[in-house]
């Protein structure tokens, strides 16, 4: 897993029926979406991000050059509404992500995609000092692949549509250590 060749694409309009399949498989949506989406919904949504319309930076990450999950960060402060539900402040990233093809899941290369993706991209930006994640506090697996990396549960939230718990997690630019 660590000695494997991790890198990061930038989402592109072929990559959409990629998304398609994978934010359509059970375990992809038990955390990530939760409902079943159409190609054109999801064409809708993640064509924003490729064009630049949307200000989230999307890629397709690849592990020894295959296409297995998607990761996406941007400034929370560019989604006023997450701002605020999260009491982030402006120089605060997010980060979202999923595998999508089930060989490469619970084998212990999340923490490895991580913490690449958080020194190459995320904290590369200089208008960013911390990077937020809000997992389901019944996704255990992540929740620990987290911290593993060095992020903190401030608190605890209800998620905006009430059905579930969320940890509020923050890792600090000056705390970062690379795996």
């Amino acid at each position: 897993m660590a000695n494997s060749d991790i890198a990061f694409r930038k989402l592109a309009f072929k990559d959409i029926n990629l998304l398609h399949k994978w934010l359509n498989t059970d375990f992809v949506q038990k955390w990530y979406g939760k409902e079943d989406r159409t190609y054109t919904q999801i064409r809708d949504k993640y064509s924003k991000y490729i064009t630049g319309e949307k200000p989230t930076s999307a890629y397709i990450i690849q592990i020894d050059s295959h296409d297995i999950g998607y990761i996406q960060t941007y400034l929370v402060a560019d989604y006023p509404k997450f701002l605020q539900g999260i009491q982030a402040d402006k120089h605060s990233a997010g980060l979202d992500l999923y595998i999508g093809e089930n060989e490469y899941i619970h084998k212990g290369y999340g923490k490895y995609i991580i913490s690449k993706f958080l020194d190459k991209i995320v904290f590369n930006n200089s208008k960013v000092d911390n990077c937020m994640l809000v997992p389901e506090t019944a996704n255990t697996a992540a929740v620990k692949t987290y911290e593993s990396v060095g992020f903190k549960r401030l608190r605890t939230v209800r998620s905006p549509d009430g059905d579930w718990f969320e940890y509020i997690m923050r890792l600090d630019k000056s705390d970062f250590k690379p795996l």
